[in-house]
């Protein structure tokens, strides 16, 4: 009846994978992503490791696109979706259970690095060829996809962007060699100059 949806800040553990569901002939991406909690310990006066959570990631449509050509295994990502366990058996009929996320959203850890943002251009989704797999996303059966339509790095421009820094206010004490003027402010004030920092190219990434 109710969706559990949660947050989890963690490393990506594997890489990206492409598949593609037999029923509904959607293209998802998925990856495991561990979280560790970090403590205090008094005794030893030193943080160590805690508990640690490890949730299979299911991105579908436009954000397995990005998932896929944006990070790879060691990223520290936030991942948020809908959190819920999948009960299956193995080969041998033992039952097991999975803990599986459905992802609404995904982005790097800005706390842990830094990131720059890219808007996605309207274009459609290359066409891949299915293999055969065993596997099962969301409890739908899935081929794995032999040719990958987004791959890490694909997409992001060669070069940077050209920046142009905004006007700041520099504060001197009475007349500079760049003003004719001289001072109009008595002694022991200062003058306020606005200046304009240098542009600076744009180079290779």
């Amino acid at each position: 009846m109710f969706d559990t949806t949660i947050a989890v800040v963690g490393n990506v553990l594997t890489a990206p994978e492409w598949r593609r569901t037999k029923e509904s002939n959607q293209l998802v991406a998925n990856f495991r992503i561990a979280s560790t909690a970090r403590r205090y310990d008094r005794e030893n006066r030193c943080w160590v490791d805690g508990n640690t959570l490890r949730v299979r990631v299911s991105a579908w449509r436009r954000l397995a696109e990005g998932v896929a050509s944006s990070i790879t295994v060691g990223d520290p990502v936030v991942a948020f979706g809908r959190l819920y366990t999948r009960d299956w058996q193995d080969e041998e009929g033992n039952h097991r259970v999975s803990y599986e996320m459905e992802a609404l959203a995904i982005g790097h850890d800005l706390a842990r690095g830094r990131a720059r943002f890219y808007r996605n251009r309207a274009a459609a989704t290359s066409a891949v060829e299915d293999g055969e797999a065993d596997a099962m996303i969301g409890g739908e059966a899935a081929d794995a996809v032999a040719d990958v339509p987004v791959g890490l790095g694909d997409g992001l421009p060669e070069l940077l962007p050209g920046e142009t820094e905004p006007d700041f206010l520099e504060v001197v004490a009475g007349p500079t060699e760049e003003s004719d003027q001289p001072a109009a402010a008595e002694p022991g004030t200062a003058e306020v100059r606005r200046s304009r920092r240098p542009r600076r190219e744009p180079v290779a990434a």
